[in-house]
């Protein structure tokens, strides 16, 4: 039986929370207890889950370079729900434009604030960051969104996806010295990054969320728009299972497509290369798929609680471990029956603790009904 209809065609996505907590699980400690659990079990599955846990150095893809696009595409998926919800209420086109724009310069201001702004070093201050990555690249393309039909928006997806292929694939940094043009010293998205951002250029040579790998990046968070676009259609006989399907399909397709070009344009996160836009891409819809399948087509939705509460919360848990020593909270109110258990287990139980005190507040916030919102 299709439940989709609970929520209407502008209502929450309950999918969309429990897949950002899930998400966002991974950066709120359970990254850190996966790897943990290898040791206590070391066997090859374990060993292999707890190798995912990490960034490929370069080229190449982990598990976890997937959660900060797929972040950015769980937001592409939000805008179109969001978008009609204000036009059914009345906000003007200009206060939508407004609200985008205010969107995208606070999650700049706020991923300074994370750098250290209030420091004052501002010579060392990293004016790039994963939030100005997230507000610029999902500004833009609400921008687009709101001014194009979905033809267009596809057109300027693949637009933006192959012109930065042919300036990061065929022109080299001008200061390359014979360095190979898809590596930090070669790229000209390395040689942008070193003359023209102010500050700390976070590996030297390139920062990850530097000034030309905000270009492909909007073609992420457009992905997640054209997603939720599709979703958010009321066409008579197109079903829940039908846009499941319709999900799983584009999936496949960018899949295929991003592996063929990576043959010429390695998958690269630092860079954000096309390829890796495409694969990340594939895998972001496909995952959205299967918990919008589950959670709102089938209605299975009394095991998201756990999710759910990081996801309403998101930024909230990504900005206050550097505000909130959830450590020293987990030691003092675990520690010393974890340094009771077998010694070969404490890391594995002080990463659940630590997890545990991060999702408490989190609770706490959620049963007040606090969330930051921006």
């Amino acid at each position: 039986m299709d439940k989709t209809t609970k929520n209407g065609a502008n209502g929450r996505l309950q999918s969309l929370d429990a897949l950002r907590g899930f998400d966002m699980f991974f950066i709120t400690g359970g990254s850190g207890l996966l790897v943990a659990l290898s040791k206590w079990f070391p066997c090859t599955f374990t060993e292999k889950v707890a190798e995912q846990m990490s960034h490929v150095e370069w080229h190449g893809l982990l598990h976890h370079d997937t959660i900060f696009p797929l972040f950015l595409f769980i937001a592409g998926i939000s805008f179109p729900f969001s978008l009609a919800k204000q036009r059914e209420k009345g906000r003007s086109e200009l206060g939508i434009h407004a609200k985008v724009i205010y969107r995208g310069l606070m999650l700049v201001f706020l991923g300074l604030i994370c750098n250290g702004l209030l420091s004052l070093e501002f010579e060392n201050l990293r004016y790039a960051s994963v939030l100005a990555r997230i507000g610029l690249a999902w500004m833009f393309a609400a921008l687009i969104f709101i001014h194009t039909g979905w033809k267009t928006r596809v057109a300027v997806t693949a637009v933006l996806l192959i012109g930065y292929w042919l300036v990061a694939g065929f022109i080299p940094a001008p200061d390359a010295d014979g360095a190979d043009i898809f590596s930090a010293r070669g790229s000209i998205v390395g040689y942008v990054d070193r003359m023209w951002l102010p500050g700390r250029v976070l590996y030297g040579d390139i920062d990850p969320e530097g000034i030309l790998s905000t270009i492909p990046s909007i073609g992420t968070a457009m992905l997640g728009m054209l997603t939720g676009e599709w979703v958010k259609n009321e066409s008579r006989g197109l079903t829940g299972n039908k846009k499941v399907l319709g999900m799983v399909l584009a999936g496949i397709v960018m899949l295929v497509l991003g592996l063929l070009w990576n043959e010429v344009f390695p998958i690269n996160k630092k860079m954000w290369t096309s390829s890796f836009v495409l694969v990340v891409g594939a895998y972001s819809i496909l995952m959205f798929a299967l918990f919008y399948w589950v959670i709102d087509v089938l209605g299975c939705r009394r095991w998201t609680l756990f999710f759910t509460v990081i996801g309403m919360n998101s930024i909230t848990i990504y900005m206050a471990p550097r505000f909130i020593n959830f450590s020293y909270m987990s030691d003092k109110l675990f520690g010393g029956c974890i340094k009771l258990l077998p010694e070969v287990s404490q890391p594995f139980f002080s990463s659940a603790a630590y997890i545990t005190c991060c999702w408490l507040f989190l609770y706490f916030l959620y049963r007040k009904r606090v969330f930051l919102k921006i």
